[in-house]
Parts: C-alpha cells; structure tokens; sequence
C-alpha cells in the first residue's frame, strides 16, 4: 500500500488499489480525460465510496505511468464537479457520487435506492391548503379548492439533493408521514392502486434562494436545476402536480436524444 506524505491517514485505499484503469495512450481523448472518467465511474457505482481516499499525485502518478500534471488535472476536474475534495493533511477523498436521473417517468426515491444511493426522506410539511391558480390549472380543479401539499428535503449519504414540493387532489390517497419518510411517493400511489401513465415535465435552472440555499447545504446563489410536473393516470387524471429543486453539484437529468429518420 503507497504512502502519502507520511502520512497514514492519507494511504491509498484498498478500493483504489485494486482498480484496473484502461488507458489508451494512442486514443485523441486526453489521458487526463480518461482517467478521470474512469474514477467518476467507480464513484457512481460504488467502487470508491464516500470517505476513501485516493492516496497523492506523485503515488498515482508513478502507478499510472503519468504526468503528475496529467494526474492532477483529472483530480482537479472530479473536485470542479463536486465528487473529490482535497483536505489538508489527509488527502484527496471521495465526498459523494453525482445523481444522474434518466428522464422518464419516475420518482427519485426510486431512481435513488436503484443506484444503490440510499435515500432519506424529511417530510417538512404535510398539510391541506387551498389550491393556487396555477396548482388549480395543473390539477384540473377549482382555484381554492383543497389540495394536499407535501414538501419534502431528500437526502443520500446524509446529505441533500433535492427538495420536492408535490400537490395532489385532497382525499387521493392517505399520505401517512411516517409512510412518506420511509419510501417514496409513487410507490406509495402504486400500493393504493394508481397507475401512473404519463406526465409534462419543464427542466429549468436558477439560482438559489437564501432559504434554498440553507436546506440545501449550498451557498447562497449556487445553480440549482428546476423541474415541474404534472402526473396522470391510466384514466387521463391528474393525480399528482410538483415543483421541484436540485443541487446541480450533486444531481444531473441523463437522456437520450434519437435522429429522427
């Protein structure tokens, strides 16, 4: 196992260690490039966890047969990204894996546990209101009509990634807090009978709010991607109305875009 420094707290992990990184020195992609593909994707599926360290440039670079710069520039590009974080006296470590949704019809408590991500619910609010002109025209309903709102903060690895306001119709469905805290809420429609089979979905960005900022651990003005929905079921009804906000350190839309013949 390579030292670091002399230091021991900084050794490079077993994880690391035992990675096989393919590189492809006569390949047009840059060597910096490919390395740092490779360790973002041994972040997202687990093979570097949060907390492991990556040992310094000179043990890696020595390993790899590079450039100490080569090396630090694809550290350097994972740290811009928000996967490693540089810590004085211990190294380079995994902080987190970076969410990547594929845009379909889910929700992310679903998405989140089959990545493997563990997620964690806050339920902040849980209440009836009355229906805001714009909540009224998603859900097909009379302005001021009694809706059920639900914010909630989700979380992996003890840190947030999103937080989810949702309206449906007052009566759906009981929506027990204990319940929402523990799985997500279109299992929770799936289990009462709801079939879910389409949505209209907009994906913005803006910048957050001070109070924004604060749930979401984030500084005050950091890029947060926006995304709104409207759900409807097998009968054409709307069932379910969100606006929703991510840190877009930790969380990415992933599609496919088809030419179209």
């Amino acid at each position: 196992m390579a030292k670091t420094g002399g230091d021991p707290r900084a050794a490079t992990t077993p994880a690391l260690s035992s990675l096989d990184f393919a590189l492809d020195r006569g390949s047009p992609v840059p060597l910096y490039y490919q390395l740092a593909q490779q360790l973002e994707a041994a972040i997202e599926h687990g093979v570097l966890a949060p907390g492991n360290l990556l040992g310094n440039e000179i043990d890696l670079s020595v390993r790899l047969g590079l450039s100490r710069p080569t090396v630090r520039q694809a550290i350097q590009s994972l740290v811009d990204k928000g996967l490693l974080v540089r810590r004085r006296g211990v190294g380079t470590q995994v902080v987190h894996s970076q969410v990547k949704r594929p845009l379909e019809l889910s929700s992310l408590y679903d998405d989140l546990e089959a990545a493997g991500q563990g997620p964690a619910t806050r339920v902040v609010r849980n209440e009836d209101v009355p229906a805001s002109a714009d909540v009224a025209a998603a859900l097909g309903i009379a302005e001021g009509s009694q809706v059920t709102l639900l914010e909630r903060l989700r979380s992996t690895h003890g840190q947030p990634v999103a937080f989810l306001c949702n309206y449906l119709p007052a009566g759906l469905l009981d929506l027990d807090t204990p319940r929402l805290e523990s799985t997500g809420l279109y299992r929770m429609m799936r289990t009462a009978g709801i079939t879910l089979h389409s949505a209209r979905q907009t994906i913005g960005a803006r910048s957050a709010t001070s109070e924004e900022a604060a749930l979401l651990d984030e500084p005050e003005g950091a890029a947060l991607l926006t995304m709104q929905r409207t759900a409807y079921d097998d009968t054409g009804r709307p069932v379910e109305y969100g606006t929703h906000i991510y840190r877009a350190s930790r969380y990415a839309f992933d599609f496919q875009l088809l030419v179209r013949p």
